[in-house]
């Protein structure tokens, strides 16, 4: 079972319909929302899974802790997989909440998990850990969009990392709305950028990819190598008309705030674009 994604939760009625940009039809994007920072910060926290954010506030942490317990614990091993070390999974789980919306590599994740230690998580075994999870709905990897007759030396190949929900990657670094407000997050995995707006922009991408199945589209993000130039999210057609959607938290964007990643667009391969919604207003979007 999926999360509910921001429309589905019912904060708020949408005025943006993600099948019309990728057809081509929404002409001018005038679709307003009245949720701001606070709601999506609570959204993040909050969880889309029914049976979570259903409780009170204090409760949620708590079932937050049970439900990975319970991954551990239990749905590991019934997938087909092995856990020898529950801790040692743990820990892995919480350097993979830690790097929310980048691109780090497993590696990376694996020595975030096991700083200092000699007695390391083998690499091999960690390396089961990303499939298992994702056939258990747990890990959500954004695939790297790449162009039509592009340059794939000059394309970042490296999946984005994402959880089904980003309330499981908050509660995994035990995030709190009062440690995000400040700025605060993990700091075992290097990242551009504060953990709230990493949150935010997993938040926007489950939605997102969501809404873009129910119209038959794919969803990846599309990064050169280098990061010199780079979109947060690509919604591709079958036809392959694409959207570009450039998350970023804030009450204002530019139409410049996409010129970094179009930029790459005429060098890397010729490919069609429909309008642009910046992930500040997702919560008014909808099918």
């Amino acid at each position: 079972m999926r999360p509910m994604s921001l429309p589905e939760r019912g904060i708020e009625a949408p005025t943006v319909s993600l099948k019309e940009l990728t057809s081509g039809e929404a002409g001018e994007i005038t679709g307003t929302t009245e949720i701001g920072l606070v709601d999506y910060v609570t959204e993040s926290l909050a969880s889309g899974f029914p049976a979570i954010r259903s409780p009170s506030d204090p409760a949620r942490p708590h079932l937050l802790r049970s439900y990975i317990d319970r991954i551990v614990d239990h749905d590991i091993e019934e997938a087909g997989g092995r856990v020898r070390r529950p801790e040692s999974l743990r820990e892995w789980m919480r350097a993979y909440g830690a790097a929310t919306a980048t691109t780090a590599s497993y590696n990376a994740i694996l020595g975030a998990a096991t700083p200092g230690q000699v007695d390391k998580l083998a690499k091999q075994t960690a390396m089961t850990y990303p499939d298992l999870l994702e056939r258990l709905w747990v890990v959500a990897l954004l695939s790297a969009w790449t162009p039509n007759q592009a340059h794939l030396d000059r394309i970042g190949q490296a999946p984005k990392h994402h959880l089904v929900d980003p309330a499981l990657a908050a509660g995994m670094v035990g995030a709190t709305r009062e440690s995000l407000f400040q700025g605060g997050g993990p700091s075992t995995l290097r990242r551009d950028g504060t953990f709230l707006a990493a949150l935010f922009e997993s938040l926007v991408t489950q939605t997102v990819c969501v809404l873009a199945q129910m119209c038959g589209a794919r969803v990846g993000h599309f990064r050169v190598r280098g990061g010199d130039h780079e979109v947060d999210l690509i919604v591709e057609r079958p036809d392959g008309r694409v959207l570009a959607i450039e998350v970023k938290l804030s009450s204002t964007v530019s139409s410049s705030t996409l010129e970094g990643g179009l930029t790459a667009a005429p060098t890397v391969s010729p490919w069609r674009l429909s309008p642009c919604l910046d992930g500040s207003g997702i919560a008014g979007s909808a099918v």
